[in-house]
């Protein structure tokens, strides 16, 4: 077993120095902020320690199983002056302050082999794991979330529940786990439009609640920011299409334009100059199709101001929507508008596609009604979905 400190300006770069020194299979024991240097008590820098160990003889093969933390036995000095267990005494070969003993140390490096096996072959080493993080872990399988991000989650959750005195209950690892999520999700940027872009073209494949999405995103900016807005339409395949659209614009109060061609759209987008929003609605076609792609190009001028949002239906194959996203990779696509949210219980692939792409989310659908059934995406309304909160 070996156990080493390290002491550096950032987490990031203790984290470096511990992979540099123990590899990859290390544990972090402990980590914690401290103060050196500095004069008379001022100027002092603020760094990061960590503690952190790695157990050479626990192999990738190894299939521990969960024990309950030891408690601490209590000494004290019997009249031979042995140690006995009695309150009172201190106990021979304690390990220095602030570094877990051997044994804690075995079982926690245990713990993380046990915990990368189980992600990646799918084996029942789950019930190994204390009871509450158990629960948390089944629920992430189904949900379907990723193997990487299955093990991260995790590996926090056991290292929460390592660091606390007392066995955490349920509802604190639960606390931990949608903490987690959060914070993971708050690495990219969430949120509806922006409204510092003239232009919003929503692309995806068909079927998927394009132009219903288009229309309550018109729906919320004309009632609830009180912006003058536009249709364009290049959906020229389906006629039910442009009528349904043109619905929604009657309805709202808003033009339309429908365009054939890249003159069509430059047409379109100088009569409406004067407008604060141009929503832009495109046909939906077989996405493995790059024709057509290569079409959008030839109808829309993606040189103007215009923010993208691709959209996916949240009742499609993860590897589904991947395919998709790289048939659109072409476009640069600024957020993902997550559709039918309402028609499956299975949200992990919302995060797969985050974590794969770095891309955030823009909104939600929960439904066909317009403009209700829509939230816009933020990381707690996106873990609020895992953990059935409504």
């Amino acid at each position: 077993m070996k156990v080493k400190k390290f002491t550096a300006e950032s987490m990031a770069e203790a984290m470096k120095m511990v992979r540099n020194d123990l590899g990859n299979e290390a544990v972090i024991l402990n980590s914690r902020m401290v103060f050196q240097g500095g004069f008379f008590g001022f100027f002092r820098k603020k760094n990061v320690e960590v503690i952190a160990a790695v157990d050479p003889q626990v192999g990738p093969n190894v299939m521990p199983v969960y024990k309950e933390k030891p408690k601490k036995a209590l000494t004290s000095v019997s009249q031979n002056g042995q140690l006995d267990g009695r309150k009172g005494g201190k106990q021979k070969d304690s390990p220095p302050s602030g570094i877990p003993s051997d044994e804690l140390l075995k079982e926690i490096l245990s713990v993380k082999n046990l915990l990368k096996q189980s992600t990646l072959d799918g084996s029942g080493a789950v019930s190994a794991y204390p009871q509450p993080i158990q629960k948390l872990v089944r629920l992430m399988n189904e949900q379907e979330f990723s193997a990487s991000l299955i093990e991260k989650f995790t590996a926090e959750l056991l290292d929460q529940w390592f660091k606390r005195t007392e066995q955490s209950p349920e509802q604190e690892m639960r606390a931990y786990l949608k903490r987690g999520i959060q914070e993971f999700l708050f690495l990219v940027p969430f949120g509806g439009i922006t409204f510092t872009k003239k232009f919003v073209n929503v692309i995806g494949p068909t079927g998927v609640g394009k132009t219903t999405t288009l229309a309550k995103i018109a729906a919320d900016c004309v009632l609830n920011h009180q912006k003058k807005v536009a249709f364009i339409t290049t959906d020229t395949y389906r006629i039910a299409a442009i009528e349904q659209l043109k619905t929604y614009a009657q309805i709202l109060n808003v033009p339309i334009e429908v365009c054939y061609n890249l003159a069509d759209f430059q047409q379109a987008a100088a009569k409406f100059a004067d407008y604060d929003v141009i929503l832009i609605d495109t046909a939906g076609r077989n996405f493995r199709n790059k024709k057509y792609v290569e079409d959008l190009v030839q109808v829309i001028d993606f040189n103007h101001e215009m923010e993208t949002f691709l959209v996916l239906a949240l009742t499609a194959k993860q590897k589904d929507m991947e395919e998709i996203y790289e048939q659109f990779s072409g476009i640069t696509i600024d957020r993902f508008i997550f559709t039918k949210a309402d028609e499956t219980s299975i949200y992990g692939s919302i995060l797969n596609m985050i974590e794969k792409y770095k891309i955030g989310a823009a909104y939600v659908t929960t439904g066909q009604n317009v403009p209700d059934d829509m939230v816009i995406a933020s990381p707690e309304t996106i873990t609020n979905l895992f953990l059935g909160v409504k």
